[in-house]
């Protein structure tokens, strides 16, 4: 099992230093333009700090930018830390609700994917925009102003089964969370059926990463203590702010475990205006604990979307979940917090492993 922190904050490449010398081998950089550092400025540092971390997108949204830049992007990173890099693509949660819009559908979506990742093996490819089609390709690769000699793999992340599908299609892996994903067998056959689709099995080493939020619990502490809202209180909500916006969109009912905080929330959400509520929804995400969010955090919401329990206990899980078919677990803690989440888990539960 591989380990990672998620991270997108330009000013504190010492954490991800720090993460590399507790032994977390991947480092994945968020893209979301309104509440977050550049992506490529913080890959960038961190390629010129770094040994052996291996630095991408966690995840590169194509609402933000043309598949030419994202692939360049990532190219010219990895020319700084040559075979240690990887791309991942996302419809674009946060970042295009952030803007008022909803994530790209999976058609166009197919589309970005296949540019991008025909670029990145250094071939000439049709590229449409503004209602016009082209031949493309990197040119002067002898001058070396990126690296596409060092294969940089791609993963496509994906909640449900039709991005799943899409990643076992097309990726070299498969970026989800859990449980919001669903189990993992579930990620590697939804990815399976994509792969048959395409006329191909899925390669032994395909990569299924998941975005984990930990609760790690000391011997008889509460499973909604304080402490342990502060560590996990801002990744459960932005569990929150997903069925919220998934709800405003389609109109899909919460699942049980957040029907009783759901009228409440929604309440609150309701007091911005229309036109501001993507602001509301989104203005903590990952990052904090809004103390007007913090009372819509319970028990049983915390157990439902976290990797809870004692550090023996967490063994277990991390165990199983490898068992299962996992790569990689991910922690994305809050800034406040995020030293101390990833000193905990690396002394208390990767030694053991």
């Amino acid at each position: 099992m591989d380990f990672g922190i998620v991270t997108a904050k330009v000013d504190e490449i010492g954490y991800i230093t720090h993460a590399e010398n507790l032994g977390y081998s991947h480092c994945w950089v968020t893209d979301s333009l309104m509440i977050r550092s550049s992506c490529w400025a913080v890959l960038a540092l961190a390629a010129q700090q770094t040994r052996t971390m291996r630095l991408g997108t966690g995840v590169n949204v194509p609402g933000l930018r043309l598949a030419p830049a994202a692939a360049n992007g990532i190219a010219t990173i990895n020319r700084l830390a040559p075979g240690r890099c990887f791309i991942s693509l996302g419809t674009g949660h946060t970042a295009m609700r952030m803007l008022g819009q909803k994530p790209m559908r999976l058609g166009p979506f197919r589309e970005y994917v296949q540019v991008v990742r025909a670029l990145l093996d250094g071939k000439e490819v049709d590229y449409s925009l503004n209602g016009e089609t082209h031949r493309i390709r990197f040119q002067m690769r002898e001058h070396r102003f990126i690296d596409l000699d060092h294969r940089i793999p791609l993963y496509i992340t994906g909640y449900g089964p039709k991005a799943q599908a899409l990643a076992g299609e097309l990726a070299d892996g498969l970026v989800s969370g859990l449980p919001r994903g669903g189990a993992v067998p579930d990620l590697l056959a939804n990815a399976r059926r994509g792969a048959a689709r395409a006329g191909r099995a899925l390669p032994a080493d395909f990569y299924t990463a998941a975005m984990v939020t930990l609760a790690m619990r000391e011997p008889g502490e509460a499973a909604s203590s304080e402490r342990l809202i502060a560590e996990c209180g801002a990744a459960v909500v932005s569990g929150l702010h997903y069925l919220v916006a998934r709800h405003l969109e389609t109109g899909e009912d919460p699942p049980d475990y957040a029907r009783p905080v759901w009228t409440g929330y929604m309440d609150w959400l309701n007091q911005a205006p229309p036109e501001l509520r993507h602001q509301r929804l989104h203005g903590s995400h990952f990052s904090f604990v809004d103390p007007e969010e913090a009372r819509f955090i319970t028990a049983d919401l915390i157990k439902a979307t976290c990797l809870t329990g004692t550090p023996e206990e967490l063994v277990e899980q991390v165990q199983a979940l490898e068992r299962h078919g996992l790569s990689q677990i991910m922690l994305y803690p809050p800034l406040n917090r995020q030293y101390r989440v990833i000193e905990d888990f690396a002394g208390k539960v990767m030694a053991r492993l």
